[in-house]
């Protein structure tokens, strides 16, 4: 079967043209969170003699493939229609984009640009239609609906990736707008604030307060978050040396691009004023602490570490290490314990509320942990859950099952 996709018939061309659909360039290194819809196999197409290979999980064109068919993505036709739409997205928007905290950040703007936009031949005010007043009552972001453009996106991730169902698309026609419930402020609402509405938005409808105080972000970092044991990838965003937000990283094995409350917007103890950040020390209980350097500080510890065991025997001294610490470091404070101090006395405070959970693994499975990857729940057909909660303990985990519930399988607990 042949086909032309871009007037490209063969080799690299093709394969460009091909990724050209799934790319903006040139901004193909910007991640929207746009919730999207997957194929479910593998499509093969034939593009005179070389098979192109669109795999599965990939978003695709849902649309039969005929012998000879010509797809073009790119064309002065299909360029001036997308013009045309953005002149009336333009049209209806405030054209405060040098005072915007999404300036700089922006899919509006940056469409705007790829097509060329230079002018705007609908009459326009540098408003939005719509007088509502921006909604602040969530602690973490804000709504403003003068920006937005009724794109849905907050609304299907809202569904098909939370599973909260607490936006939807309120009016009609050029009246629609998104609404929280039942037209209610956020706070108000079904909304978990997990800020994945905040991630899909393409202007600064939905947008984290800390954007709007700090500005945008210079550089980014990617980190683990460490409240729960789902393991979400995070892109820590940065200014200098203050975070500015946290988002979650698209290729994340554990979360997919997905966050949860705490992961995404509970972070104010990095920065927060009672964060120690020197080293202290005090020779007795009732002293005040004392602000020291690391060489005083290690060697007060190491000096009182001696004298305790000099005075009470070899096993006085123990390690016990917090669940919130990698295996690295726990494996560290073992070693410290047992090289350095010369006894057993190591323990972690992960074993008192799980050791039941690992023996029980352990006797039916041979593994005192999972043996499946978060991924495979969305192949399962019936998901037994045993005293857990995982919306609220593992809430990231909590809507991956929940959307596999909602498309046929059977949950048991």
């Amino acid at each position: 079967m042949s086909n032309t996709i871009n007037g490209c018939g063969s080799g690299n061309c093709a394969c460009k043209s091909a990724a050209s659909v799934q790319r903006r360039d040139p901004f193909d290194d910007t991640d929207y969170g746009t919730p999207l819809r997957h194929a479910d196999i593998d499509v093969t197409l034939e593009i005179d003699g070389q098979s192109v290979t669109v795999p599965a999980g990939t978003s695709v064109m849902r649309a039969s493939i005929e012998a000879g068919m010509k797809v073009r993505t790119q064309s002065d036709k299909l360029q001036s229609l997308r013009r045309n739409v953005m002149e009336l997205y333009i049209s209806d928007h405030p054209l405060d984009c040098l005072t915007c905290p999404a300036n700089g950040d922006c899919e509006l703007q940056d469409m705007a640009g790829v097509v060329g936009l230079r002018e705007v031949r609908y009459g326009y005010e540098g408003e939005n239609h719509l007088k509502d007043k921006k909604d602040e009552s969530n602690p973490y972001f804000t709504y403003d609906p003068s920006k937005c453009i009724v794109c849905n996106r907050c609304v299907r991730v809202c569904e098909e990736t939370q599973g909260t169902f607490a936006l939807t698309i309120a009016g009609r026609g050029f009246e629609s707008r998104v609404a929280a419930s039942e037209n209610v402020p956020f706070m108000e609402s079904e909304c978990v604030s997990c800020g994945a509405c905040v991630a899909a938005c393409p202007t600064a409808t939905l947008q984290e307060k800390t954007v709007i105080i700090l500005g945008q972000a210079e550089h980014s970092s990617i980190t683990t978050c460490a409240y729960c044991g789902v393991g979400c990838s995070l892109k820590a965003e940065i200014k200098g040396n203050t975070v500015v937000r946290m988002t979650p990283n698209k290729n994340g094995q554990a979360n997919e691009g997905h966050a949860c409350v705490k992961g995404r917007f509970a972070w104010g103890y990095a920065t927060h004023k009672d964060r120690i950040t020197k080293p202290m020390i005090r020779a007795k209980i009732t002293d005040p602490w004392r602000e020291v350097s690391w060489d005083e500080a290690l060697n007060y510890a190491a000096s009182e570490f001696r004298r305790i065991q000099d005075k009470y025997g070899r096993d006085s001294i123990g390690g016990i290490t917090s669940s919130r610490c990698t295996n690295e470091e726990t494996y560290l404070v073992q070693k410290l314990v047992r090289a350095a101090f010369g006894n057993n006395n190591v323990d972690t405070c992960a074993r008192v509320c799980h050791s039941p959970t690992g023996y029980g693994l352990k006797t039916t499975l041979g593994e005192s942990a999972g043996t499946q990857t978060f991924a495979s729940v969305e192949q399962s057909d019936v998901i037994i859950v045993i005293g857990a909660n995982p919306t609220d303990g593992h809430p990231v985990f909590g809507s991956r099952l929940k959307r596999r519930v909602r498309e046929g399988a059977k949950a048991r607990s």
